[in-house]
């Protein structure tokens, strides 16, 4: 019987690759710097392998992030933003897409250019959202 990877262990891997690929850091890189193959980091970005609290520090000090950064819209954490869940925020970050956008968006040094990205990817948003309500009223509409 095969034992399926509990859901934090899943997103702290996540966490991890996410971090891993915002930094442009090959998997083999941050194995050298753990003392490890390239192939146990895969097991740890998959969750398959649970990661203990001292190599957790040792990660985050490469990574250079705060430990509780692995854990921010984890399963179980409450979330500031009622408008999406947590899963919905972990799938977009584990998306291509997601990792991209993340890793242009932090490439922005000037604050201000970043308010105006955020703002226009609001108003996109908002743009879409609305268009999907008109069409849906037009289709339900005699």
């Amino acid at each position: 019987m095969k034992k399926t990877p509990n859901a934090i262990d899943v997103h702290v891997g996540s966490r991890i690759r996410l971090r891993r690929t915002m930094l442009r850091m090959s998997q083999e890189k941050l194995g050298d710097g753990l003392g490890l193959t390239f192939q146990q980091v895969q097991k740890y970005e998959k969750g398959i392998n649970r990661v203990g609290a001292s190599r957790l520090q040792h990660i985050a000090e490469l990574l250079n992030v705060p430990i509780p950064f692995f854990f921010e819209g984890g399963p179980g954490t409450i979330s500031n933003d009622s408008d999406i869940g947590p899963g919905i925020l972990t799938e977009f970050m584990n998306s291509r897409e997601g990792i991209a956008l993340a890793a242009a968006f932090s490439a922005i040094e000037d604050k201000r250019v970043r308010q105006t990205v955020l703002s226009l990817i609001r108003s996109l948003g908002i743009d879409a959202s609305d268009s999907m309500h008109d069409s849906e009223s037009q289709q339900t509409a005699p």
